[in-house]
């Protein structure tokens, strides 16, 4: 129903902001992602997610599309609403989200505040094939924590011995439970695992 709302910000907060168009204020639930794009703007674009409950008409608004499209992934998943979602996307930025999910980390996704170790694992298993037409398919986990930097890493373990399979195994991982990893972190942590 509702594309996108653009307006002046009225108000924002970590968990909702009031976009008035026009004398019109709507207020739209945000993660912490979409608060720290807007926080110090007095003009927003948010793009909007529109819910009718039984009990209410909610509007989650977002400040990219690419947020959106995993908000709607994530409440697809049942026993995922809207605010849990939220809680997801606050916790995670999209790509770290993305990363974690197309690795299939679900101890990492656990650490949600309010989210248990069976949902995460239904969350994986559920939207996993999904993510590659958001772009993370496991080897473009390792791109979006920066090419340069991955190859590096795998230059300085091939350098110091280790099986290049093996390697791109480990650093996959990594990439994926920290996508901005510096060289010396994540060839440290990759001796650990190696």
């Amino acid at each position: 129903m509702y594309e996108y709302i653009r307006g002046t910000v009225a108000e924002a907060t970590p968990a909702y902001a009031v976009i008035d168009v026009g004398g019109v204020g709507y207020m739209l639930n945000i993660s912490l992602h979409t608060f720290s794009q807007i926080e110090h703007t007095d003009e927003a674009k948010l793009f909007v997610h529109y819910v009718v409950r039984e009990d209410a008409q909610l509007l989650f608004g977002f400040a990219t599309e690419t947020e959106r499209e995993l908000f709607r992934m994530l409440i697809s998943v049942s026993g995922v609403g809207g605010n849990t979602a939220r809680m997801i996307l606050s916790t995670y930025s999209a790509e770290e989200l993305r990363n974690i999910i197309a690795t299939g980390n679900a101890v990492l996704l656990k650490n949600v505040k309010g989210l248990g170790l069976k949902t995460a694992q239904k969350i994986i298993v559920e939207l996993s094939g999904r993510m590659v037409d958001l772009g993370a398919s496991e080897r473009q986990v390792a791109a979006k924590g920066g090419n340069a930097v991955y190859d590096e890493a795998l230059a300085a373990l091939g350098m110091l011995g280790f099986a290049k399979g093996a390697s791109e195994k480990v650093l996959r991982r990594l990439f994926g439970e920290r996508p901005s990893i510096t060289v010396e972190d994540a060839v440290r942590e990759a001796l650990k695992r190696l």
